[in-house]
């Protein structure tokens, strides 16, 4: 049984049962906490505490998607490393890419705004992982697209890869755990992919999945064997968010051998 994290217990303690209840600011005032909106410079946000109090300072100049998901992630930082001042440039949640200490903040953070006993009921609802999908999710639990997609990706109920990539490389992917580690996604764009029209070109993405080969996506001897599907969506000038997803359940087992060695 999955135990409860930190910030899923603090939300219940509270009595929160809905995505709308989630209340960033009374949540920290909770927690001693005082957030205040102001014009930083060199960070998006930075928390400074004393004893059980503290201030957290927002950047007012930043979108409201990113305010609540550094709110959050302040209070990851209250929670795991009070008596430090830490300042932050505060991405949504990005997994395998940032100091422990970040990491952790972001942690806590995407299980304060998705708790799990809100998401897993809800994705259960939906047979397959679409970009419009994930929007629902983001428009619900007020968060931006990516994190939205990075939580529900890593809910681990689909097959699914999430992969960031921009003009100049792949940026960060995350993947369900069922989808074998073995699927390591190459870090330029093939022509092939709908991705590269959107990070290139003039597409903003696709509105429906399409069927792929997986050698556009995975530099592995057996990749052609395997088709997967693919949906990207244009989340910024030259970037964007790529969703794959297993189309055939081998793709998912052990690693195939041939003759003893492995291919």
């Amino acid at each position: 049984m999955r135990q409860t994290d930190p910030a899923e217990r603090l939300l219940k303690s509270l009595g929160i049962t809905e995505p709308e209840e989630i209340e960033l600011e009374d949540i920290a005032f909770d927690q001693g906490a005082e957030v205040r909106f102001c014009n930083l410079s060199g960070c998006e946000a930075d928390i400074l505490g004393f004893r059980n109090k503290a201030i957290i300072s927002i950047d007012r100049n930043r979108g409201w998607t990113r305010k609540r998901f550094s709110i959050a992630h302040e209070l990851g930082h209250w929670h795991y490393h009070r008596g430090k001042k830490l300042q932050c440039r505060v991405d949504d949640y990005q997994p395998k890419h940032r100091k422990l200490a970040e990491r952790t903040a972001n942690s806590y953070a995407a299980s304060l705004l998705m708790p799990h006993y809100m998401v897993m009921p809800r994705a259960r609802d939906h047979s397959r992982l679409t970009f419009s999908v994930i929007e629902s999710f983001s428009e619900e639990f007020r968060t931006s697209l990516s994190a939205a997609a990075i939580r529900l990706v890593e809910a681990d109920i689909w097959p699914c890869m999430l992969i960031h990539h921009s003009r100049s490389g792949r940026k960060w992917f995350t993947q369900a755990p069922m989808f074998h580690s073995r699927w390591f996604p190459q870090d330029e764009l093939d022509a092939e992919s709908s991705a590269f029209d959107v990070v290139f070109g003039k597409s903003q993405g696709d509105t429906h999945r399409r069927l792929i080969g997986a050698d556009a996506w995975f530099d592995r001897q057996e990749a052609h064997r395997y088709e997967i599907f693919e949906q990207s969506k244009q989340v910024g000038e030259g970037e964007a968010l790529i969703l794959l997803t297993i189309k055939d359940d081998r793709m998912m087992e052990e690693e195939p051998e041939q003759r003893g060695h492995r291919w």
